[in-house]
């Protein structure tokens, strides 16, 4: 009967097993298994959730270049005014009306430097001087996300552009590269921190599978070895049947 017992004592392991999928469901299935298992599950959470703070980090350079697209169209937009208000044919009058177009550009782009926010904090109006830390991976590191853009009338230097006094284009050719260094400082983060996704992204595949590996039921050999024990005991079962008839002939012999 003990050999019996045994093996209707490891059934039901092996049942859990295959239903829940996990070969580790408590430290008596492997204590070092089972630690290095969690550790890899908390690296895997740590890549995961460093993957979406990045993703916000990229989600905010997105905003702020999207924001310095449109502030760029109204320089551009600027500049063509300009250079129509410095053709000799035109009369005071006629700048005059070039300047109401040029002021109602000049609120756009000053509007979109202290309005333009992610998650409540001003990207474009000097605010962020500090830069944004985001924590990036399982061991807690973080990239710093340059976010110095400060793009108000003021500090792109057109405060006063005003055509219908001498005015100089090349104030606006100065905001115009700014913004450009700015754009471009933001596409440069971007891909920096698209990289790193990816190897968060590569090192959390990676952990999972050997994760998977370790901590995994083999449903294939784990079936075989039901099957294997469930054999076992119908044949232990037969034996002692067996050998209780064949105790209880010789008992009956004796008897009679």
């Amino acid at each position: 009967m003990s050999r019996i017992s045994a093996i209707s004592s490891t059934t039901p392991y092996i049942f859990g097993h295959i239903s829940s999928g996990n070969k580790l469901m408590s430290a008596a299935d492997g204590a070092a298994e089972l630690a290095i298992v969690e550790n890899e599950k908390a690296q895997v959470t740590g890549y995961n959730t460093g993957t979406k703070n990045l993703g916000d980090g990229t989600n905010m350079l997105n905003t702020s270049d999207s924001a310095l697209g449109s502030i760029t169209s109204h320089l551009q937009r600027m500049r063509e005014l300009g250079l129509r208000a410095s053709n000799s044919t035109l009369n005071g009058t006629n700048r005059a009306d070039i300047q109401k177009e040029i002021d109602q550009l000049k609120q756009g782009i000053e509007h979109i430097a202290t309005q333009t926010r992610y998650n409540g904090m001003n990207l474009l109006d000097g605010s962020m001087s500090n830069g944004v830390q985001l924590v990036s991976d399982a061991g807690g590191a973080s990239i710093t996300v340059n976010h110095a853009a400060n793009s108000t009338l003021q500090a792109l230097g057109i405060a006063d552009f005003d055509v219908t006094k001498d005015f100089n284009l090349q104030s606006i050719d100065d905001a115009l590269t700014k913004v450009t260094s700015n754009r471009s400082t933001f596409g440069a983060q971007s891909n920096s921190l698209d990289h790193a996704i990816d190897y968060n992204g590569y090192a959390s595949t990676n952990l999972t599978a050997a994760q998977s590996r370790m901590g995994d039921t083999d449903i294939a050999k784990a079936i075989q070895e039901l099957t294997h024990q469930q054999t076992m005991q119908s044949i232990s079962m037969m034996l002692q049947k067996k050998k209780a008839e064949q105790e209880g002939q010789k008992t009956m012999g004796l008897l009679f």
